[in-house]
């Protein structure tokens, strides 16, 4: 097998790739366990040198998370219903953007107040217990824009005309951001630490804001742990981390633990029947 830099130099490194994907296709099937350990470990070799970041922040001991009282203003700025369920989603159940764009009523129980997730990172179905006056103000969301969301098959955050270019339903992630960023601006939280280290010279350095959407995750997480004396064991159920030493630890925990404290009910009938006519369909 010729190497990738011989390729390159001959043919142009996308013609050295094409190359070397047809032999690494032709030839994985038949090798033993051995020679295709080596080869995950070569790979995941210069990928880390390539491309992982320190593990050490940059940012030190800077808390990149909302305070209560920077979650107050921040939300008194968001005034689109839309956004303002979308972010309340991300800070009370800790969502990853990824997955809070993509919350749909048929992941919704609406009979147990329950919202199925689809994490991102460990690629498993979790289940988290929706707070009452989320609840309360997802059911009053879809009362006022049922049509739109059975348009969008469902998606709660469904896309606007013109706002994106992707085929999906549901919001872009990149609009979101941007939205997000002049909500933190209009409340005066816009705080930047640094700029980017580029590993790539044509790369422009960005701006690192200590507030991102990623903020309103970790204040979910805190917040629990807080409300739950710090019980870490918990908080990682909470946060479906999927390494360990991320939250120190992870465990299976029952559902009656991880609702414990959580109360509340609320007439669910409308969206319930919004969710039986997207089920049909």
């Amino acid at each position: 097998m010729q190497t990738v830099k011989g390729f390159a130099c001959e043919h142009g490194t996308k013609t050295a790739y094409k190359h070397l994907k047809a032999e690494l296709e032709a030839n994985l099937p038949y090798l033993p366990k051995h020679h295709l350990v080596d080869i995950r470990k070569m790979v995941i070799s210069q990928f880390k040198k390539r491309f992982d970041r320190s593990r050490i922040p940059k940012y030190g001991s800077l808390n990149k998370g909302f305070t209560e009282r920077e979650l107050q203003l921040f939300f008194k700025r968001v005034t689109n219903p839309k956004f303002h369920l979308l972010f309340s989603y991300q800070a009370n159940l800790g969502l990853r953007l990824g997955e809070a764009i993509k919350v749909n009523v048929k992941d919704i129980k609406f009979e147990s107040r329950e919202l199925v997730v689809k994490t991102e990172k460990a690629l498993t179905l979790d289940t988290l217990l929706i707070p009452a006056p989320l609840f309360r103000e997802t059911l009053e969301y879809i009362r006022a824009n049922t049509r739109a969301i059975e348009a969008a098959d469902g998606y709660l955050f469904f896309k606007e005309e013109g706002k994106s270019r992707k085929t999906c339903q549901y919001v872009d992630e990149g609009y979101v951001r941007n939205q997000f960023r002049e909500y933190v601006q209009k409340a005066k939280l816009d705080e930047v630490y640094d700029q980017s280290d580029e590993s790539r010279p044509e790369r422009v350095p960005r701006t690192l804001h200590r507030l991102t959407t990623h903020s309103l995750r970790h204040y979910a997480i805190t917040h629990f742990a807080e409300q739950n004396n710090g019980n870490v064991l918990l908080a990682s159920k909470f946060a479906r981390h999927i390494k360990t030493e991320t939250t120190m630890t992870y465990i299976h925990l029952n559902k009656k633990a991880l609702y414990a404290g959580i109360d509340g009910a609320f007439s669910v009938s409308q969206a319930v029947s919004l969710k039986e006519r997207l089920a049909n369909v």
